[in-house]
């Protein structure tokens, strides 16, 4: 169906901002969360195509999984640079991560930091999250620097 079908342009202003993201390094030990992600908005049309550009180095990205509270509405599929990436919203799925999922199912679970947080604050998180020593959860990381949680919005 084309009205589940966006496709990422290739828009200067939002290439020129660039991703705000930082990863463990690729041996380091898991943990709950792979690093953390500061998008500027929540318009996953918007965003998830510099983010899956960015990842791209450690392979394709073929879904995005992320909380159907927290990002504006998007159709089911979203093709960045020729490649259709499944967008799958849940209510169930934590609010403060988003999920990128290979076609091997290799998985990359950032935390995220909600577009409106302080600079300081925001990379505060983002290196904590990708320190390879640190083990905690989404929301024990963000508690511990008073970062703000992400709001779900109330469907009605």
């Amino acid at each position: 169906m084309t009205s589940d079908l966006l496709t990422a342009t290739t828009d200067p202003a939002a290439r020129q901002r660039g991703v705000r993201f930082a990863l463990k390094p690729g041996a380091a030990p898991r943990g709950h969360v792979d690093g953390a992600w500061w998008p500027w908005s929540t318009d996953p049309a918007a965003e998830f195509p510099a983010l899956v550009r960015a990842l791209a180095a450690r392979g394709p990205i073929r879904r995005a999984s992320y909380h159907l509270g927290v990002w504006d509405v998007i159709g089911r599929r979203l093709t960045v640079d020729g490649v259709v990436v499944r967008m799958e919203g849940f209510h169930t799925t934590q609010p403060d991560t988003v999920t990128l999922i290979g076609p091997h199912l290799t998985r990359t679970k950032l935390l995220l930091v909600p577009p409106g947080t302080p600079g300081d604050t925001a990379r505060a998180v983002l290196r904590s999250a990708a320190d390879p020593d640190n083990a905690s959860t989404a929301e024990e990381i963000l508690t511990s620097l008073g970062a703000p949680r992400s709001t779900v919005a109330v469907q009605g």
